[in-house]
């Protein structure tokens, strides 16, 4: 029946080499069962309902993913999306939590629909890889922001705006351990190294009285805080008090969606050498469809956006070739869900290390940049800055899609082609006018 599904021997792969790529994916990625609750968590959701959410929404996004595009490709609620989410949606505009829900919902139903028309390829192609680069990049900064900022490493300075915080602190002090010890199992090539550092910490912290175990109750019980909690129709409202800021939350989940797959999908197929010689990748809209798929479901759960992981070029690398490497993910991450509730007993101390070192390994995409060219460079630099520095994903895309398409202008290589970028870029103007004013 494997066989017959995913076709392992045409793909030069035998079940136990899927199951030792999933497992080994999995061990890479299952740090987001902790992460993901902890940032969510800011936003006044429940950590223990977010933390078996989380485990749904992976658990699903993987199976389909396997069983609908045959890829080793697992997904997960994204890194970067879920601090857009917490700290620019529902803390800096005040957005509930279960609007900011409705929004991913309606970002994910976007997506589909862009699918099914072949407009999401068109907007890929309008836009310069560069900026995907600078947009994961970027989101690192951010990320690793959070997590020193989480860690009590840095804190508010009135003259400064920021400055060193006291680091015999005991949140500081334990964060700093745990910051090394990832960073030496990492550099020892240990699979599973954050969510190990993790565990090790989170122990550290409870022995100190950081943090204390509590009985909690079985994922499914637990997640009822969260599951179908989204606001469709507050989303929706876009005549409301918030305007047209509800529809700029949707456009930022959906682009950032999109960069962040562009990538991934990039990277793992060509390393797994799924890649076509012209570049193209076979069945991408059946992966575009689980992808978005997922995220509508997620929503439903009540995790940010779903998105596929780099994480699961660690399982190609141990041979994983079809979907049945995905199946096996999404199989242990309902495995972790009944576990997942005891992750709001996890001090910061332990979630603040892997927060750093995820955007360390987040902006490693800045290589890929061009920086010797200035109309690339220039782009690139204002959107990775701007991101971590205003607090939003959304002020880093404007800034980079706009000063791109004024470069091309200015440089006299605009051609007709372009004219998806100079619309978006137009938007973001009128969006720059429309902040000013509010």
């Amino acid at each position: 029946m494997l066989e017959r599904i995913f076709g392992l021997k045409a793909h030069g792969t035998t079940v136990r080499t899927e199951a030792l790529a999933g497992l080994t994916t999995f061990l890479t990625m299952a740090y987001i069962v902790v992460v993901n609750p902890a940032i969510m968590g800011d936003a006044g959701m429940p950590v223990a309902a977010v933390a078996a959410a989380t485990c749904l929404a992976a658990a699903f996004g993987c199976i389909l993913m396997g069983l609908v595009s045959n890829y080793p490709l697992a997904l997960a609620p994204g890194m970067g999306m879920n601090a857009y989410f917490t700290y620019t949606v529902v803390r800096g505009l005040h957005v509930p939590w279960e609007t900011a829900l409705g929004c991913v919902f309606l970002s994910g139903s976007g997506f589909l629909i862009l699918t099914l028309a072949g407009v999401r390829q068109m907007i890929v192609a309008s836009i310069p890889r560069s900026l995907f680069s600078a947009v994961a990049g970027g989101v690192g900064l951010f990320i690793a922001f959070i997590g020193l900022r989480d860690a009590g490493i840095i804190v508010a300075n009135p003259d400064t705006l920021v400055a060193l915080g006291n680091l015999t602190a005991p949140t500081a002090a334990l964060s700093l351990l745990g910051l090394l010890l990832i960073a030496a199992l990492q550099a020892w090539r240990v699979k599973g190294a954050i969510l190990v550092g993790i565990l090790v910490i989170a122990a550290a912290g409870w022995a100190m009285g950081l943090s204390h175990l509590a009985p909690a109750s079985l994922g499914l019980k637990a997640m009822t805080a969260t599951a179908f909690k989204l606001n469709i129709p507050a989303a929706l409202n876009l005549n409301g008090p918030l305007g047209v800021t509800l529809a700029e939350i949707v456009l930022v989940f959906l682009f950032v969606d999109l960069f962040d797959n562009v990538g991934t999908l990039v990277a793992v197929t060509k390393k797994a050498g799924l890649m076509q010689p012209d570049g193209t990748i076979p069945r991408l809209n059946r992966i575009l469809l689980a992808d978005s798929t997922s995220t509508m479901v997620g929503a439903m759960a009540g995790v940010s956006t779903v998105t596929s992981y780099i994480e699961s070029a660690a399982g190609v690398a141990e041979g994983g070739r079809t979907g049945l490497t995905s199946v096996v993910v999404g199989v242990l991450f309902l495995i972790a869900m009944v576990f997942a509730p005891l992750v709001q007993a996890i001090p910061t101390a332990a979630t603040a290390p892997a927060l750093i070192l995820v955007g360390s390994l987040m902006i490693g995409a800045l290589s890929e940049v061009d920086w010797d060219d200035p109309g690339v460079a220039i782009p690139a630099f204002l959107t990775a800055i701007t991101i971590p520095l205003t607090y939003s994903v959304a002020n880093g895309l404007a800034f980079g899609i706009t000063s791109y398409a004024i470069l091309l202008l200015l440089r006299g290589q605009a051609r007709p082609r372009d004219w998806l970028l100079f619309a978006l870029s137009g938007l973001f103007v009128l969006r720059f006018i429309y902040l000013a004013k509010g």
